[in-house]
Order: structure tokens, then C-alpha cells, then sequence
């Protein structure tokens, strides 16, 4: 569709701090980006402006620095950090006679790389189709322009009114499939409410070790590798943290500072998860310096999406690398608030374990439920959510069953399906349950 260069992979990054010198952390960061998409860095150019040049972003002087650096070179790549209009990236192209991508640009083909489900590739096909809407008109300038007046309509104008009506369709198709999708995701998701089975997310930023951390709790094979964005596919596996408590553990996308925002759109239904997790893991990378600036940006990107309210439990990563003990901290009501450990060797794993017990735990309750002989789906879903201790059969045909689980979730069902309120029953205590289910080793996985 676009006529453009495609040789190879060598790339020129260019750095720009417009106000200000650009962040070390961060230049550091683009330099990660542009290797995790495959690119051989050869220089990195740092720049300083006040502002923005309207026609390159970078003043004229750089622009030619940068056109003798890649003739010298031999880059067919410039990676700009930082966003390009259409028309800034049109003229550095035309400038500098090779390809140049902006940030979301390179996350795009990062993601693109990445996804290997249905709903993640069509997630980043959209993605990209709506980046590209903005930018078809730089691919037909070797043709025709319209110019005014009869018989001056030229080949490129009809092409790309062409285009944009492809791209357009695409889109509505897209967003369409991506609608089916969120719809069997909804359906997976209130299935797992109706069985009264809470939700935690993992979130953070990306390359905190989520997946690793995934794979330690749930025993699952999800792909995990040290590098930007190695997973993107959300994963939700069953865990089981006590005695009649089960959760369904979820794998999120990583975050990343200015995620572009048609990712935002695209992963609407991965980041769902998140938005309606009943406790989410927020986990950090316990070695990175730069870890509370991390923290700031996940903690944006989750306001953003409505999820910022949620309760949350720190869990500081990789305190192998750190020297740090495995331990639970916890706040001043008593909840667990911090959980050092180290996914990879699964030294504090066992910690956060009883920090879900924790954090659940308190509201597990034995009670009894009267179950009338027409009852059947109620008894059928304490039953499906292995919270029925007990159970006894009535002589009018009704059922009396001995359940443990949440409170909330009894009297949720019972409310449901219109059952009487359950009775509390004589029982080991609560504090006595978790106290035989705690996992004190530290070292355990």
C-alpha cells in the first residue's frame, strides 16, 4: 500500500528532550525497545531543543548531522523517541532517504512481533490500522495529486481515497470480532462470579517479571523471557490458596511509560482483566533503580483505565539480585501490603500465598444453607464452587448443606437464587483455619 524502503534493521535512535536534557533512564529504555524489536543500534543521537520544530520535531542543523550520520553508517532505520505527526515523519523520511518510526510506531511492531493468540493479533492489527489511517497520504506522493479543474485528477487522489475506505472497513471489521471476543470473555467472566471464584490480576511494568511470577504460582507454561513486552496474550488460571478458597489468577500486558494510546483502545478487552479484578498483584522489580518512577507510570495507566481504585498488594520482584530477606509487610489494619520474593528462584513465594489468605480469608465462614427440594441450580453452584462440606437430605426433599466459603458469596447465591439467609454454625474458627493453612516456610514455592 505504502511505498517504502524495507532493506534491513540498522537503526540510528535519536533522543529528544524538548525543555530539558532527556532522561537517562529513558534513553536507556528506547535503546531496549528498539533491540526487542530486532533492530542493531548503531548511534544514538541526544537532543536538547526548547521545542518542537513544526516541520522535523529536531531543528534543521540536526537533521542534516543526522542525514551524514546515516550516510555514514549505512542505517536504513531512524527511531525517533518521542511522537511524529504524519507530516514530521513524511519530511525526515524525504530528509534523511530511509525509513524513520516514531515510539508508537516501534511499540506497535513490538506488539506485532509478539502476539500469538486470535484476539491478540487482531488487537494489534488495529492498532496499527488506526496509527496508519493518520499516514496514508505520504505513501502516494510519487503520484498525482489532485490540483483543481477539469481533467486534473490524478491517479495518487483516487488511490488513496481507495485506501482510507480499506483501512476504514478493516477497522469496522476489526472492532467488530474484537466485540464477539470481549462478549466470550464477558461470558468466561461472569461464569467465574457466578461461582463465586475471585479475580487477581498481575499488572506492572513491563519486564517485571510477571509471567515468571505466573508460571511459579499456577505451575502454567506461559512464555517468559527478559526482554520488553515478551508476553502479550492474557492468561487466567485456577489457584487454589486455602481450603474451599480458589482464585483465578490472570496474566496481564505490561505497561510501559506513553503507551500509545491506540494500544490502549485495542487491548480494551486484555486490560478488562484488570478493570474487574477483585485484588490486583502490582508487580515491581525490586533491582531497578528507577522502580518508583515505574510505579507512578503503572499506577497512571491504571486510572486511566478505571481500575485505579482497586486494592492492591505491592509485590517487590527479583530480591535476588538485591540481597533483600523474603518477607510480608503490612499496613496499619493488618493487610498485607508488601511481599518481597524472587520469582525465578521461588525464594518468598510461599509469603504471598498467605497474603491471598489473607487478604480472602478473613471472610471465610461456615454456614448452613436451607436448600428447598426445587433448589437444584443453587445446590448445583455451592457444589461447583467445592464449598460444600456437608450435606442432608430433608424429608420434604429439600436440602441442608454445610457450606464453607466467603461470606459475601453465600449470601450472594442464597440472594440469587432465593434461598432463606444462611445460619452461622459452631465451627473451627476462622483465625484457627488460617492459622493451620498458613505457609510459614519462606522458601517454599
Amino acid at each position: 500500500m505504502i511505498d517504502r524502503l524495507r532493506s534491513g534493521e540498522h537503526a540510528i535512535l535519536v533522543c529528544i528532550g524538548l525543555g530539558r536534557t532527556p532522561d537517562p533512564d529513558r534513553v536507556e529504555e528506547f535503546t531496549a525497545l528498539a533491540q526487542s524489536a530486532g533492530a542493531e543500534v548503531l548511534e544514538r543521537l541526544v537532543v536538547t531543543r526548547k521545542s518542537a520544530d513544526p516541520r522535523y520535531l529536531l531543528g534543521s542543523g540536526k537533521v542534516s548531522e543526522l542525514r551524514e550520520r546515516v550516510a555514514a553508517t549505512g542505517a536504513d532505520l531512524v527511531l525517533v523517541d518521542h511522537e511524529l505527526s504524519p507530516s514530521q515523519e513524511r519530511n525526515l523520511e524525504q530528509e534523511l532517504k530511509c525509513r524513520v518510526l516514531d515510539r508508537s510506531g516501534l511499540i506497535l511492531d513490538i506488539f506485532a512481533q509478539r502476539a500469538r493468540s486470535f484476539e491478540g493479533k487482531l488487537q494489534v492489527e488495529l492498532a496499527q490500522l488506526q496509527h496508519l489511517s493518520t499516514r496514508l497520504v505520504r505513501g502516494w506522493t510519487h503520484l498525482e495529486r489532485q490540483k483543481g479543474g477539469i481533467g486534473l485528477r490524478g491517479p495518487g487522489e483516487t488511490q488513496l481515497e481507495t485506501d482510507r475506505r480499506l483501512v476504514g472497513r478493516r477497522i469496522k471489521t476489526l472492532n467488530d470480532r474484537l466485540d464477539r471476543v470481549l462478549v466470550q470473555r464477558d461470558t468466561t467472566r461472569r461464569d467465574r462470579q457466578r461461582r463465586a471464584v475471585p479475580t487477581v490480576a498481575l499488572v506492572g511494568y513491563t519486564n517485571a517479571g510477571k509471567s515468571t511470577l505466573f508460571n511459579r504460582l499456577t505451575a502454567a507454561e506461559a512464555f517468559a523471557a527478559d526482554q520488553l513486552f515478551a508476553t502479550l496474550d492474557p492468561t487466567v488460571r485456577r489457584l487454589g490458596v486455602a481450603a474451599g478458597l480458589d482464585i483465578a489468577l490472570a496474566d496481564t500486558v505490561g505497561f510501559v511509560r506513553d503507551l500509545p494510546h491506540e494500544l490502549v483502545a485495542a487491548f480494551r478487552s486484555t486490560l478488562q482483566e484488570a478493570r474487574d479484578a477483585d485484588l490486583l498483584l502490582h508487580v515491581i522489580d525490586a533491582a531497578d533503580p528507577e522502580r518508583a518512577e515505574r510505579i507512578a507510570q503503572v499506577d497512571h495507566v491504571l486510572d486511566s483505565i478505571g481500575a485505579g481504585d482497586l486494592p492492591q498488594i505491592a509485590i517487590y520482584n527479583k530480591i535476588d539480585r538485591t540481597g533483600e530477606a523474603p518477607r510480608i509487610e503490612f499496613s496499619a489494619d493488618g493487610r498485607a501490603d508488601r511481599v518481597w520474593l524472587s520469582a525465578q528462584t521461588g525464594a518468598g513465594v510461599g509469603l504471598l500465598r498467605e497474603a491471598l489468605q489473607g487478604h480472602f480469608g478473613r471472610d471465610l465462614a461456615r454456614l448452613r444453607v436451607r436448600v428447598p427440594a426445587r433448589g437444584g441450580r443453587a445446590r448445583a453452584r455451592f457444589h461447583e464452587a467445592g464449598a460444600v462440606l456437608a450435606e442432608r437430605v430433608e424429608t420434604d426433599g429439600g436440602f441442608e448443606l454445610d457450606v464453607w466459603m466467603r461470606r459475601p458469596d453465600i449470601e450472594r447465591i442464597c440472594r440469587e437464587e432465593g434461598l432463606d439467609p444462611p445460619v452461622a454454625m459452631p465451627c473451627l474458627a476462622e483465625s484457627a483455619f488460617l492459622q493451620s493453612t498458613r505457609i510459614s516456610n519462606v522458601g517454599n514455592a
